[in-house]
């Protein structure tokens, strides 16, 4: 690499947690990880009795209890500002804050070593540029650093000083609500100036941002750029992931406090163990209907209890009536409706919680994007950024006119149904129709597979999705309706709707995300190498599960109307059932054992035969 100009990084620097990303040249941005494979890096400096730094990121936080009062986290609330400024945040800050030079806001350790906010956040961004240089085996200078919206000069500039005390020139200072749409490629392939609605509730504060994004024209010439204007924000520094977390946490402290008859004053230990026990409750219930946990009282036994997802977002629902009432602030203050904005980007950790995402799609009236990981979208579109300033591919690879591969999911026997085929232009829709296989069957995992070849193992895997609650039915008689849906900007949305009961389940994926040009080709020319043994193989698994499927059926009616045929039918159902289920047992155990044509020919006959039972189940319906 060292032939190539050093790249230039993307950098989130957040108050919670910060990320780097680069733009891998041919694929797309990508976070960079530790040595553990950890992608985040929490903002968190701890400080020797010394002065001088002694830990950055995740050890800092895991020791913060134990040494409080010199481990300093969320300094970003103090970039750029005064004392006075910072007021409202004091009280929320567990380390000491002191007026400086300038009416600077300034970090007291114990023993009087005075920080600015700056030199701390040097140290994050330090630690993100050694992880970059490690990862790339080079040396790198330059970064995109992206900042609130609502950040004035001076909290820019104090930014961008902390860059160059890491030894970091900045190429250019983003917005994060624009890094967020630059990840999803907005703009590049609009036609019309469009309003973008970037919504960001992360672990400590929330904010929301109108964006006019204005296409580039042809006329611009080759510099022409999309333009990014920030129409109006709104947001609330004391509401996050962490609100969330102290609901939970007081629910389970008047609770306990209940259970032994008297307050109780945790150390900090153990409000640090719940606050972890929280977290962890949250989570859970992003994907999970309950969660249950158990808690050591000492001589006062044990406290257990099961919280369920109405519970919580019970807890929860006045804070995200909050984030709606800026959002309709935000509206207000852009002269705007809700009607009038035609993409909403969800970013933040905390988006992740289902009653965020359904209220904000409601508020909207439009489905927001989450296809992207929450926490790393800014850092990714940072990367984009940068590769823009470099002159990299960034708007190629994010420019999606056609589908580079079929798009489908994944069918009983690992066959793949595609919905959308390749070189579909976009947008683009397609749905069908689907059913189960078990009876009683109440949840349906759907598997999106990307790529030419019949069978899900040949192909990419992009994401899964569980339908839940449906009513037990036989198989074969739920309707499952999958729409697939392809925007303009390359986002695919998968939805899965059970007709009867009216269950919705759905995902968002980036399917060009990843891909260099030379692997879709190669992916393209194997399916024509493998063409007649695919189309074979997935024959045989749609042969496999639609007689046992039949089978099933058959049986049920022998059952119910048996005593109405006559001799030679039963006997001629019998031998064709017995020879259909050993065609069966042979293409599960080798599918090339089989052949598919003998196969189809035998279930048919088996078809033509069974007839006789579902004439006479007819009949004894209409006659009771």
């Amino acid at each position: 690499m060292e032939s190539e100009p050093a790249p230039i990084l993307g950098i989130d620097l957040g108050t919670t947690n910060s990320l780097v990303a680069w733009y891998r040249p041919g694929v797309g941005p990508e976070v960079l990880s530790d040595a553990e494979g950890r992608l985040t890096l929490p903002s968190v400096v701890r400080y020797a009795a010394s002065g001088e730094a002694e830990a950055v990121g995740h050890d800092a936080r895991e020791h913060a209890v134990e040494f409080a009062d010199r481990t300093v986290s969320s300094i970003k609330r103090l970039m750029g500002r005064s004392q006075a400024d910072a007021g409202d945040d004091l009280s929320y800050l567990p380390y000491e804050v002191i007026e400086g030079a300038h009416a600077t806001a300034r970090v007291r350790l114990p023993g009087g070593h005075e920080l600015t906010p700056q030199e701390v956040s040097a140290r994050v961004l330090m630690a993100l540029l050694e992880r970059a240089e490690g990862a790339l085996g080079r040396r790198i200078s330059r970064a995109v650093v992206t900042v609130p919206a609502y950040f004035d000069d001076a909290q820019r500039q104090a930014t961008r000083d902390a860059a160059h005390l890491a030894g970091l020139d900045v190429a250019r200072i983003v917005n994060e609500p624009t890094a967020a749409a630059l990840a999803y490629g907005i703009g590049t392939n609009a036609k019309h100036p469009e309003t973008i609605a970037v919504f960001d509730l992360g672990g400590g504060t929330f904010d929301v941002t109108l964006l006019r994004v204005t296409p580039k024209h042809e006329d611009d010439g080759a510099d022409g750029t999309e333009f990014f204007q920030v129409l109006s924000t709104r947001g609330d520094t004391r509401l996050g992931g962490d609100d969330f977390d102290r609901a939970i946490v007081a629910l389970v402290q008047r609770e306990i406090e209940e259970k032994i008859g008297r307050a109780v004053e945790f150390p900090p230990t153990t409000r640090q163990a719940l606050a972890t026990l929280a977290e962890r409750t949250k989570i859970r219930l992003t994907d999970e209907e309950s969660a249950s946990f158990e808690i050591d009282l000492g001589e006062q036994g044990s406290f257990a209890r099961s919280v369920s997802r109405d519970e919580f977002e019970a807890l929860i629902g006045p804070m995200v009536s909050r984030s709606l009432d800026a959002c309709a602030g935000a509206l207000k203050d852009a002269k705007l409706r809700a009607e009038d904005v035609d993409r909403v980007v969800m970013v933040g950790g905390s988006t992740r919680v289902p009653l965020v995402r359904e209220r904000v799609g409601a508020f909207f009236g439009t489905e927001p994007y989450v296809a992207l990981d929450p926490d790393l979208v800014v850092a990714m579109g940072a990367a984009v950024q940068a590769s823009i300033l470099q002159g990299g591919d960034a708007s190629d690879m994010l420019l999606l006119d056609v589908i580079p591969l079929s798009l489908g999911i994944e069918t009983a026997g690992g066959a793949v149904a595609k919905l959308v085929i390749r070189n579909s232009t976009v947008p683009a829709r397609a749905t069908e129709m689907f059913s189960t296989q078990v009876d009683g069957q109440t949840a349906v995992l759907i598997n999106v597979y990307q790529g030419e070849r019949e069978m899900a193992a040949d192909c990419r895997s992009l994401g899964a999705f569980t339908l839940r609650g449906l009513p037990p039915m036989p198989a074969g008689i739920p309707q499952l309706e999958v729409e697939f849906l392809v925007d303009a900007n390359g986002v695919l949305s998968v939805n899965a709707v059970e007709r009867r009961s009216g269950k919705r389940a759905g995902v968002q994926i980036v399917p060009n995300h990843g891909l260099t040009r030379e692997e879709v080709d190669r992916i393209e020319a194997a399916s024509f190498t493998h063409a007649k043994e695919d189309m074979t193989r997935h024959r045989i698994a749609d042969l496999v599960t639609n007689a046992k499927l039949d089978a099933k059926w058959i049986d049920d009616g022998i059952s119910v109307v048996g005593d109405e045929l006559d001799e030679a039918q039963r006997a001629s159902l019998a031998s064709l059932l017995e020879e259909l289920r050993e065609m069966i047992e042979r293409a599960t155990a080798d599918w090339t054992s089989v052949d598919a044509n003998a196969f189809a020919a035998v279930k048919q006959r088996l078809d033509e035969a069974s007839m006789p039972i579902h004439e006479k189940r007819i009949a004894r319906s209409l006659r009771e």
